[in-house]
């Protein structure tokens, strides 16, 4: 069963040889490809010498990456890495255990849960991490350590559905609120994080960054969540609504006067908001449900059940997978 390491880089000639020899190391029959993202350190030429494979994404950020390497690479188990050199590829055989073995479509590399926050001299990247990761597990329901590592293994079939929307450093929590939305199973092992050398500073903007990854959890909870986000919306522009009626009807009570029909107007429209929002939610939860049986046909088509052959993108399954996913050879080219 092929397995490959993915590490997206841009600037990273200080750090990427020891990452690929660690990995080397660590995954001596993996194949290790490195993505350069318009880098103009070197970092390619470095990356070939250790033994990688280099390709190009000239569309910068790591998510634009991220997206070529998933559309180019086939494989069983996909680990993908940082170039950094901040966590050791000693992580990499845990996590691909849980792809193969079927226990895990998305594994993930926990820093929060080890070393991080000692490691780590930024206070607001911590703040950071604790905020998303409040954020998720409440909205989503979840119970995810650490949500923007860019310590992971996939399965094949994540890759090969998994629609790349997020451009930059935000990939990674949308990876995670894919996982959890498309009912695949996650597992997460603790990996020690050490922080970036005082002469390699981090690429990540503290605000941008942390702008683009609240952006991306709320865009993602309106499309995944439709009825929660516009109901929540829609009872909150009727609750106004009530608040300025509340003194308009009191004054009525009193005179017999409307003295504010400018603001009951308002309110008004405030009320007609709120209810086209709630019914808004619920067609759009009724859509959002047809697409995810769709996706689950769509699954269907990437492997067998019960010992059928098939054909995907011109590759023939010739193993049987049994009902629980256990048992299956692979694909022949």
């Amino acid at each position: 069963m092929k397995t490959v390491v993915l590490i997206p880089c841009y600037n990273e000639a200080k750090s990427i040889r020891a990452v690929v020899e660690d990995f080397k190391r660590e995954l001596p029959d993996a194949g290790i490809y490195v993505y350069d993202n318009n880098s103009t350190d070197g970092t390619d030429d470095i990356a070939r010498e250790a033994g990688a494979i280099v390709r190009y994404e000239h569309r910068q950020g790591k998510g634009n990456v991220i997206r070529t390497m998933f559309r180019e690479i086939d494989a069983d188990c996909y680990i993908m890495a940082d170039g950094d050199d901040t966590y050791p590829a000693s992580f990499a055989p845990g996590l691909q255990k849980l792809i193969l073995s079927g226990r895990a479509d998305m594994a993930i590399g926990d820093r929060l849960s080890s070393t991080y926050f000692t490691e780590n001299k930024r206070p607001f990247h911590n703040f950071g991490n604790k905020l998303v990761r409040g954020l998720i597990n409440k909205l989503f329901k979840a119970k995810v350590n650490d949500i923007m590592t860019g310590a992971r293994a996939f399965s094949r079939d994540f890759v090969k559905s998994f629609a790349v929307f997020s451009k930059g450093f935000e990939i990674e929590t949308e990876m995670t609120i894919f996982a959890l939305e498309h009912n695949f199973k996650i597992a997460e092992i603790p990996i020690e994080y050490r922080d970036r050398d005082a002469d390699n500073p981090s690429k990540l903007s503290t605000y941008s960054d942390g702008y683009k990854v609240l952006k991306t959890i709320f865009r993602l909870l309106r499309d995944e969540k439709p009825s929660t986000f516009f109901g929540t919306l829609g009872v909150i522009s009727i609750l106004v609504g009530v608040g300025f009626f509340v003194p308009i009807f009191v004054e009525y009570a009193q005179t017999g006067l409307v003295p504010k029909y400018p603001t009951l107007i308002v309110l008004t429209a405030l009320w007609v908001m709120g209810i086209v929002s709630i019914f808004s939610g619920m067609v759009l939860s009724v859509v959002n449900t047809r697409a995810k049986q769709e996706f689950e046909r769509f699954l269907n088509l990437l492997h067998i059940i019960d010992g059928d052959e098939s054909s995907v993108g011109g590759r023939k399954y010739i193993g049987i997978r049994t009902s629980d996913g256990s048992d299956w050879k692979g694909w022949n080219e």
